[in-house]
């Protein structure tokens, strides 16, 4: 008689090592490698001033969100100070520039690892309170930060701010959009293979447990507190990062954009990228980066029009109400955000031409 011989129909894992691998097929890696090739060899050559100036600004918004999601997505601690932490990265820079000298190879390490100290004093609080009551807590560390930065003028030089020198990278020059978009996104895809690789660790598991029963991850052994300050430390470490590159690529900062707004911009980012996912933070700081350009043109268009001449329009109003709508409508119809949607469209691919 013959030998029925049967195969296996989908990804089965034999391992722990299976489970953890990021890519689960050699497509995968070469899907990557792919993207690289194409962001850092074709996109800074096709696209315009303007247009890779909006690039540079969404790539430094892609480290600000992969380290809030780090906090509230993978941790589960609530924070609504993380635009104080990036502009507490962005006086660390250019302090450490401007008034220690430092190269930029240390100011952005240095900044981010002020910030982190900086983020993990505000987390102090998170041994005690949770959800509601953690927020609080840090909107008034936001509160408190911002009134550090325009107050404290002997150091931050208060509401006149700091000019920062050009940037330089042992010892060539960092000129022009296009050397900043090298700079950037080198940083950015290192970041965020660093976070990816986080949850592989018994660090990263550990966040995750906290996040989903922290009473039971402390029955089971782990020291909850240390860990609530670790998330703490490494997400402003990312904030602290970002407000730097933001600091050296603008070559001049004031207190004015680390408000609230700024906090919740990144929360959305979080938001409709998807809690509990990387790839869910570079989707949602990319749309947010998109829809802030999208609404500075809307805005442009509607002073323009006759009929509005004599109206008063608030561009900051405008953006607020397009947020919280966008939140509300993912919160509705895709609570899991971008990255639920990239799955879905990379499941089909996957299944196609078949229907199951």
């Amino acid at each position: 008689m013959a030998r029925l011989q049967f195969h296996p129909c989908g990804n089965y894992r034999e391992s722990y090592g299976e489970e953890l691998r990021i890519f689960e097929t050699d497509y995968g890696r070469a899907a990557l490698l792919a993207g690289l090739v194409l962001l850092f060899a074709v996109v800074p050559f096709i696209s315009s001033a303007y247009f890779l100036y909006v690039i540079n600004l969404a790539g430094i918004a892609v480290i600000g969100a992969v380290g809030l999601n780090i906090l509230i997505g993978f941790t589960g601690q609530i924070s609504l100070g993380h635009g104080a932490f990036i502009g507490v990265g962005a006086y660390g820079a250019a302090i450490l520039a401007t008034s220690l000298h430092l190269p930029l190879f240390l100011a952005v390490p240095l900044a981010g690892c002020v910030t982190a100290a900086v983020g993990m004093i505000f987390g102090i609080p998170s041994v005690r309170l949770k959800g509601l009551y953690l927020a609080i807590a840090t909107l008034a560390g936001q509160f408190i930060i911002e009134y550090v930065l325009i107050q404290w003028e002997g150091l931050t030089k208060g509401t006149m701010g700091i000019v920062l020198p050009q940037a330089t990278l042992f010892g060539l020059p960092i000129s022009g959009d296009r050397g900043f978009f090298y700079l950037i996104f080198a940083l950015a895809v290192f970041m965020t293979w660093t976070a990816k690789n986080l949850f592989r660790t018994r660090s990263g598991r550990a966040f995750m447990a906290i996040r989903d029963n922290d009473r039971a991850a402390e029955g089971m052994g782990i020291p909850v507190f240390p860990y609530k300050l670790l998330a703490f430390g490494i997400s402003s470490f990312y904030a602290g990062v970002a407000g730097a590159l933001w600091a050296y690529y603008t070559m001049s900062i004031t207190p004015e954009p680390f408000n609230l707004d700024l906090s919740i911009e990144y929360i959305a980012m979080v938001i409709i990228g998807g809690l509990g996912s990387i790839t869910g933070s570079v989707f949602g700081a990319l749309f947010i980066s998109g829809l802030n350009e999208i609404l500075r043109s809307l805005f442009d268009l509607l002073t323009n029009l006759p009929l509005l001449q004599g109206m008063e329009l608030n561009p900051a109003a405008l953006r607020q109400f397009v947020f919280g709508l966008a939140i509300v409508l993912f919160i509705l119809f895709e609570p899991k955000g971008l990255a639920e949607v990239w799955r879905v469209v990379r499941s089909n691919f996957r299944l196609w031409p078949f229907s199951y």
